[in-house]
């Protein structure tokens, strides 16, 4: 069973930055494309930035490119969010999912994990 853990979420006030974690321990004979995508109240969950296989390949969400890095540690089963320049509008749960391709649509992915609270206050 594939099981996922974020940590790193918290309360920072604009401009400032936090270090998103995920760690995946279970099914790790294979490695997952990876993305983070987040959810505010009343809105779709959206990507904010995901990741090949390989770790190749970045995909970025309009709204975070030059902020946001995602990058992975496959050695390490971990991907991280940094998030930098933050913005109330980042404001969201933060969600880290697996799946076997990279896409941004969250049915696509196979694997969640709870979700870690992001607050950026203005």
């Amino acid at each position: 069973q594939v099981q996922l853990v974020e940590s790193g979420g918290g309360l920072v006030q604009a401009g400032g930055s936090l270090r998103l974690s995920c760690v995946v321990s279970g099914r790790t004979d294979s490695t997952f494309a990876m993305g983070w995508f987040r959810q505010a109240p009343g809105k779709e969950r959206q990507l904010a930035a995901g990741i090949s296989r390989s770790g190749a390949f970045t995909d970025y969400a309009n709204s975070v490119k030059g902020r946001f890095t995602i990058s992975r540690d496959n050695a390490k089963n971990t991907v991280s969010l940094e998030m930098n320049s933050l913005k109330p509008e980042d404001t969201a749960v933060y969600y880290c999912a697996a799946g076997d391709i990279a896409s941004r649509w969250p049915n696509d992915y196979q694997y969640w994990g709870q979700g870690t609270q992001v607050t950026v206050s203005s």
